[in-house]
């Protein structure tokens, strides 16, 4: 279980990001956040994980407040949840197998660490979180070799070597084409409908929203404007997150497959 409760979030220079927020996210549930850039969709998503703290209220997640976590306790609680950056974070240089691989640095001593020396459970781990994203045949291949949604698809398999309870994705499918969009959408939604993992996912795309989100969270200027399932999300809905009508921008668009109709 994730809670806020009544957290807010205000930066240096008075700007505030989230304004009490109260909202439970159920052990299992995919939920996808959408609103206008600036609305706090980044930000709640790292509120979650503490790397974004409330200055007021609280977050709760599995029993332990952000807030009021020790260095040690965050550092337990960021050891189960997987984080998913737009700009997939790879050490390019390296195998796609040792990308993955530092998904299990949380329980690997330092000198096996610095060295590389993971021990094979850590290893199979790995390659099953490959086989997870469907693209274990480049484990061995340099990760600055791949195409933008194949490096995506590694960036996922790391998390998921962490064998993480909570999944954050941060704009997952922002700098990728419309059918590579709809891969890794559909590979988060299955690892959540498959394991269980409780999946957070920032979107620009209004119909990608519509089309994966089991729950849609809408915020605006840092407020809860809507809570409810992606089914009921229509156009009026989305008028009233972003304050004006639909725009071409605002929809992945007629190359994606498959459509959805808002």
């Amino acid at each position: 279980m994730i809670r806020f409760e009544n957290a807010s979030v205000t930066y240096r220079g008075g700007v505030h990001a989230l304004k009490d927020l109260t909202l439970e996210i159920p052990d299992g549930q995919m939920m996808v956040i959408v609103g206008l850039s600036g609305a706090g969709k980044s930000t709640l998503i790292r509120a979650i994980n503490g790397l974004v703290p409330p200055t007021e209220g609280d977050v709760i997640v599995d029993g332990i407040s952000v807030r009021k976590a020790s260095a040690k306790q965050l550092r337990v609680l960021r050891s189960r949840i997987g984080m998913i950056f737009q700009t997939f974070n790879l050490v390019k240089r390296t195998s796609v197998l040792n990308n993955v691989l530092m998904g299990r640095l949380h329980t690997t001593g330092t000198v096996r660490s610095l060295l590389g020396w993971y021990k094979p459970a850590d290893v199979e781990i790995a390659m099953q979180a490959l086989e997870r994203v469907d693209i274990v045949e480049k484990a061995y291949a340099r990760a600055s070799n791949l195409s933008g949604g194949q490096q995506q698809r590694v960036g996922i398999a790391r998390a998921l070597a962490q064998e993480p309870s909570i999944l954050l994705a941060d704009e997952p499918v922002a700098s990728l084409d419309p059918p590579t969009s709809h891969v890794i959408m559909r590979d988060l939604q299955r690892i959540n409908r498959e394991l269980g993992i409780t999946t957070v996912v920032n979107l620009h795309f209004l119909d990608l929203a519509k089309l994966y989100g089991e729950r849609i969270i809408g915020l605006r200027a840092g407020e809860l404007v809507y809570d409810g399932p992606g089914a009921q999300a229509d156009e009026h809905v989305f008028r009233d997150i972003y304050g004006r009508s639909l725009s071409a921008a605002d929809v992945m668009g007629e190359d994606a497959a498959p459509a959805v109709a808002l």
